[in-house]
């Protein structure tokens, strides 16, 4: 419901929500593998709800409430000044939840496929260079400017530096504060580069607009609702939409929008009737919203499979996990052992495997919310689209502060996020994507890990990542990735 609800308030967005509420959930539920389900369980609902709950400002103002609903005022809008706003809701919210379920199911079979897979065939040296080829693929398809989110993406992870060094000689980059010892909060540094930037940013430009935002329109005329026989008839459209957004899913880094935009260009060339498209056909919002729904699943798969996140929802369920107990996400959840007996049950497998099969579990039962809860409030969410952001902005400013001191002791976790908020101010200021930032400073330490573990294990080889032919083929492609983002950036660069 709050996923839902947030979804549909202009302005915020799921992973904006999740950010907030992980330290809340937290403290709440305490730091054991018991307290995952319950955390787990709100973020998850929180991911899905936003992804439905988003189109409806979409389809009735004109104003996506999420930046996954962009694409869906080409045609949601239009419907909805025909008369047809509940028609255009009900295919939103039908095409989102079956979108929703088919990636779902694509991830309980692939997730645990290429987990088996990776575990059998990868060692240290090529995992090291799965995550160097990960985060160059990532900064190379974020954002307009290539070589930006390769900057971005290393600053990550120099940050992440701080703190002592994984071999114990000492503390590193720590600036003589003991404070730091342990590192940067996570939590709090994510909160900040995420949530407050974002907010340091709104709040600019409304001073720069030097007015307030006007109030929208009343909702239009709701209309018809949408039959049975028209839900069967969109199937088809469904599939299609949910499939691209499957496949583009699964690639780190890439996320909703370009699916969306996808999906949209495959639906209107291959219409009967391309011409009805941005006129207000159902064609339209089936494309766009099977297709995003699809993406949340899809993410999920390098998560649990590889332990690399793949958007900023991803992050934020890697971050409760690493938080939480001693739980992590990679191909070692898969490993179907036993690990002890228990009175009453036998013997119980993988812990890690319980936990990730429950969260398979969490996430039907989120799906089937979203159908019913969903389908029960989408109709009232416009009118969340009439809260202005004077009131929100402050709200969600106070909300993120109190999270940060209450999660990450005190007032280290408060000046973190204060630090982090101006990283992520001056990164949107000059258009560098955040999210390669947020994935290289997650991932550095788990990369600093595997290559003194590989280098210790080589008999201290400082060639050992070109010694396995799969790293060096990692490393290759690595390598052209980058040759890539250079050669665009010297395109893109202005003639003297």
């Amino acid at each position: 419901m709050v996923g839902i609800l947030i979804g549909a308030t202009p302005g915020m967005s799921g992973p904006f929500a999740m950010a907030i509420a992980l330290p809340v959930l937290v403290s709440i539920f305490g730091y054991t593998n018991e307290a995952l389900y319950p955390v787990l369980g709100c973020l998850l609902g929180i991911m899905k709800g936003a992804t439905v709950g988003g189109a409806v400002p979409a389809i009735l103002f004109n104003t996506p409430g999420t930046p996954d609903a962009f694409l869906t005022t080409l045609d949601g809008n239009p419907m909805a000044r025909k008369g047809q706003a509940r028609k255009a809701i009900q295919t939103a919210h039908f095409s989102s939840v079956m979108g929703d379920n088919f990636s779902d199911l694509v991830l309980f079979i692939a997730a645990p496929a290429i987990a088996i897979a990776v575990e059998r065939i990868l060692d240290l040296p090529e995992k090291s260079a799965l995550i160097i080829l990960s985060l160059c693929f990532m900064a190379a398809v974020v954002g307009n400017a290539p070589l930006k989110g390769l900057i971005g993406g290393l600053l990550g992870m120099l940050v992440s530096l701080v703190g002592s060094t994984l071999s114990g000689s000492g503390p590193r980059l720590t600036l003589g504060m003991p404070e730091l010892g342990n590192g940067l909060p996570l939590t709090s540094a994510v909160l900040g580069v995420l949530v407050l930037s974002e907010v340091l940013v709104a709040i600019e430009d409304m001073s720069s607009e030097k007015k307030r935002n006007a109030v929208p329109p009343e909702p239009p005329e709701m209309g018809p609702k949408l039959s049975w026989a028209e839900r069967g008839r969109m199937l088809p459209g469904i599939l299609r939409g949910a499939s691209i957004g499957t496949l583009i899913g699964a690639l780190p880094g890439i996320g909703t929008t370009t699916a969306a935009t996808l999906s949209y260009d495959t639906a209107k060339r291959q219409s009967k009737t391309p011409e009805a498209f941005g006129t207000g056909t159902p064609a339209g919002v089936i494309a766009t919203e099977s297709a995003n729904s699809a993406v949340s699943g899809a993410n999920l798969i390098p998560v649990m499979s590889l332990g690399i996140p793949g958007n900023f929802a991803a992050v934020f369920i890697i971050l409760a996990v690493e938080t939480i107990g001693d739980f992590a996400f990679g191909p070692q959840v898969f490993r179907f052992t036993p690990i002890r007996e228990v009175e009453g049950f036998g013997t119980i497998m993988n812990e890690s495997l319980v936990i990730a099969f429950g969260f398979f579990t969490m996430m039907v039962l989120a799906n089937a919310f979203n159908w019913t809860v969903g389908g029960a409030l989408m109709g009232v969410l416009g009118y969340l689209v009439r809260i202005p952001k004077d009131v929100v902005l402050p709200i969600i400013l106070t909300v993120s502060l109190t999270a940060a001191y209450v999660q990450d002791g005190g007032y280290l976790g408060l000046v973190t996020a204060c630090a982090f908020a101006v990283i992520g101010y001056f990164l949107r200021r000059l258009d560098v994507s955040v999210l390669p930032f947020v994935i290289g400073f997650l991932l550095a330490p788990t990369l600093e890990n595997l290559v003194r573990g590989g280098y210790t294990a080589s008999g201290g080889d400082a060639l050992f990542l070109l010694k396995s032919p799969i790293a060096l083929g990692m490393l290759a492609l690595a390598a052209l990735l980058l040759i890539r983002m250079v050669l665009q950036a010297r395109r893109a660069r202005p003639a003297k």
